[in-house]
């Protein structure tokens, strides 16, 4: 009886390892999957808190919440399933989506640095008179969350493009604790940058001198912050999208243009001090180049078309 128990307890110790390992698995592989997916996910971060520009400070949150939940409804109920079924059964569809999604957003990209030369300005009463709808909110969240779901939707197939090898169960895992993981990382860190310029003004008005300076320096920095992160988000988009489609291109054996980059990169970084990071830089850069130029294409090719634009 004691032999048989302590063999009980031995088989239940060995199943914990085997578990303990298991998450320890799917904790790397939704790691890589994540790192891969990053430019996106900066992006993601880094529109979202346009959303709640202009409302009630007490709204902001609730904004962020709701557009949270919608963006986990999106992850885990409509394109982990779909995506799932995908990676089952068609395999191979999943580069050619990776290049449609990688398109996409070389277009966002390339149509926000349109914008932020050709958009019009509108007037303080325009904008004012747009925040005091009643409708508004729903407006913006609704909006917010429709974007989410091109974003989410890019994350998730690069996640699951790292891990099409691995088994169903742990692509399944993996892709759970992305969704989760990277929708909590991101609505967490847009709930602290549009709520930091009011810590920054409860600061500044009470409390010691450095106090005070410190809560005006913080709502003094935050519209820069908004600004570089706007600036870093399209950046990522155009060199993650532009990657991807290279990638994508490559393949398929077309053009050879990635790996001539990875080469050119290589050949030049490759006697300098700290080569690996001017290699990225340079790969990272001729991606965003040639993301820049594939998403201005498919921009005008949009203003052209008669009764057609660039969604704004």
């Amino acid at each position: 009886m004691p032999s048989g128990l302590f063999a009980l307890l031995d088989d239940v110790a060995t199943i914990a390892k085997v578990a303990a390992a298991s998450i320890d698995d799917i904790g790397a592989a939704a790691s890589k999957a994540g790192v891969k997916a990053a430019g996106v996910v900066v992006d993601d971060a880094a529109v979202t808190p346009r959303y709640v520009t202009g409302f009630q400070p007490n709204r902001e949150l609730p904004i962020i919440w709701r557009i949270a939940k919608g963006s986990m409804f999106n992850k885990l109920v409509l394109i982990l399933p779909a995506l799932l079924l995908l990676s089952a059964v068609a395999q191979w569809a999943i580069t050619p989506l990776l290049m449609v999604g990688g398109a996409y957003l070389c277009f966002e990209g390339a149509e926000k640095v349109w914008h932020s030369f050709a958009a019009k300005k509108h007037s303080l009463a325009e904008e004012a008179a747009e925040v005091v709808d009643p409708n508004h909110e729903e407006t913006m969240v609704k909006g917010a969350i429709r974007t989410d779901f091109i974003l989410s939707a890019e994350i998730m197939v690069i996640a699951l493009n790292e891990v099409l090898t691995e088994p169903f169960a742990m692509r399944a895992a993996t892709l759970i604790v992305v969704a989760i993981a990277i929708t909590i990382a991101v609505y967490g860190v847009v709930g602290l940058i549009v709520k930091m310029d009011d810590i920054g003004l409860h600061m500044a008005k009470a409390g010691s001198a450095a106090r005070r300076a410190i809560g005006r320096g913080l709502v003094n920095f935050m519209p820069k912050l908004l600004a570089t992160l706007a600036i870093v988000g399209t950046a990522a988009m155009l060199w993650v999208g532009g990657q991807i489609f290279l990638h994508g291109l490559d393949q398929y054996h077309i053009g050879n243009l990635g790996h001539g980059l990875h080469d050119f990169a290589h050949a030049v970084a490759g006697g300098l001090p700290g080569a690996g990071f001017w290699e990225w830089l340079i790969n990272a850069g001729g991606a965003g180049v040639f993301g820049l130029v594939l998403g201005g294409l498919i921009v005008a090719a949009l203003h052209l078309v008669p009764g057609k634009k660039a969604a704004h």
